[in-house]
Order: structure tokens, then sequence, then C-alpha cells
């Protein structure tokens, strides 16, 4: 049995809500308070989607961007200028593989995990004169969680009726292992996850074409299921 050298001085929990931008700055300060500075932030805070854009309510998409991507960007902002005046630091996102590709049911999703994507490329060039703060965009496939029993769907107050079945899906702790491998070795962009999710990934990003046409095939079987009430698990991944 491993003993932790670790005390209660070193570990500080705070609650935050990502769509409180407000917040951020005061929660950025107490952590510095606490610990004097911030070596690493994971941004791992989203909310996935199951719905089809014709019959989703815009205030889902608001909804979407406020959480995943602005939220996101905003606490980024606060540790960015502490990880500056020191000179170091690691920010670490995690996106998904819905950030390269697109997929049905997940318009919104997706957006903001292109968002993301994008806005975390542009912000690493602006760093170069800082080349020991490192950008690391983590880009998970299907992985075993509760973020499908938590989507967003065409309101914001309607759940979803069957989440499925996980079990096709990473376990979680190796996902996350292969993320920390990630991060310790400085790999700026990470894509995780088992075949066949992984080898589209391969061919959404060297044969677009051929990814479309078959994107095309499995997302109207998926949308099939959806309407039917069923969730497929041969599908592609969010």
């Amino acid at each position: 049995v491993e003993i932790s050298s670790l005390s209660e001085n070193d570990i500080l929990v705070l609650r935050l809500d990502l769509t409180d931008r407000s917040s951020h700055e005061a929660a950025t300060n107490s952590v510095l308070k606490h610990f004097g500075k911030i070596d690493v932030l994971v941004n791992n805070g989203g909310r996935s989607q199951r719905s089809l854009f014709v019959d989703t309510n815009l205030d889902v998409y608001n909804a979407i961007i406020e959480l995943n991507y602005l939220g996101t960007i905003s606490l980024t902002k606060y540790v960015l200028n502490h990880m500056i005046q020191r000179k170091r630091g690691k920010i670490v996102t995690v996106s998904s593989v819905m950030g390269i590709m697109g997929a049905p049911l997940a318009t919104g999703y997706c957006a903001s995990k292109h968002a993301l994507q994008g806005f975390f490329n542009s912000l690493r060039t602006e760093l170069t004169d800082y080349p020991e703060i490192k950008v690391i965009q983590i880009c998970p496939g299907p992985v075993q969680s509760q973020i499908i029993q938590n989507v967003f769907t065409e309101n914001l107050a309607k759940s979803i009726e069957n989440s499925g079945d996980q079990s096709h899906k990473m376990p979680t702790d190796r996902c996350v292992r292969l993320t920390l491998v990630s991060v310790a070795n400085d790999v700026l962009e990470a894509w995780i996850s088992d075949h066949p999710y992984l080898a589209v990934c391969y061919l959404w990003q060297y044969a677009p074409t051929w990814a479309w046409w078959l994107m095309n095939r499995m997302g109207k079987r998926r949308i099939q299921n959806f309407k039917s009430g069923i969730v497929s698990v041969q599908c592609v991944p969010v």
C-alpha cells in the first residue's frame, strides 16, 4: 500500500462554475494565495449534445458555447496571466476527436470543440516568447463516463432518456493514464481513442473526401436509431 506524502495544505478544492465568468479571477487568486503558483491548468469542463439541429432551440447552442468554449477560455485567461509572469506552465485542454471532425446529433458540441481547437492552436502562436509555457490539447474518443447522461438535447429543460451501453468505450483510467503521459511529454495534440474510432480520425485528417462519404453513411443510420430511441454502439464517437 502506497502512503501519500501529501498533507492537508497540499490539497485545495474550490467550487467553480464555468458559466459564471465573473468568479474566475477570484478563484484563480484563491489558488495562488494557497499554493503561491499554478504549474498546470487542466480544462476539463463541458457537456455534449444529442439532438438534430432542425429540432434544437438556439438557446441550447448559446449554452453549449457559454460552457464549453467561453467558460474555458475565461479561466485560461486569468491563469495564463500568472504563467506569463513566471514564464512557465502548462495549459491542458480536454477537447475531443469531435474537435477535428463532424458528427450528426452533435452540431453544437462539435462547434464548441472546433472553437477550442482553433483558439488554443492560435494562442500557442502568440506565446512564442514563452517557450516554457506549453499549450496541450487532448482529444479523446468514446470514454466511459457520465457525459451521455448529462448531454444537451433539443431544449434546455429536457434530459436524455436512454444513455445506452458504454462497455465498448475506453475505460476511464486508461484515458487518464494516456492523458498524463501526453502532458508529461509535452505532446501538443493527442488523439486518445481505440479503433475503429481512431482510424476515422486519421481518415478525416488525411482523406477527408472518404471521411465525408463514410460519415454520411454512418450518420444516416445513427439518426434513424436516434429517432427510434436506440443508442447505437457502432457509430461515430462523441
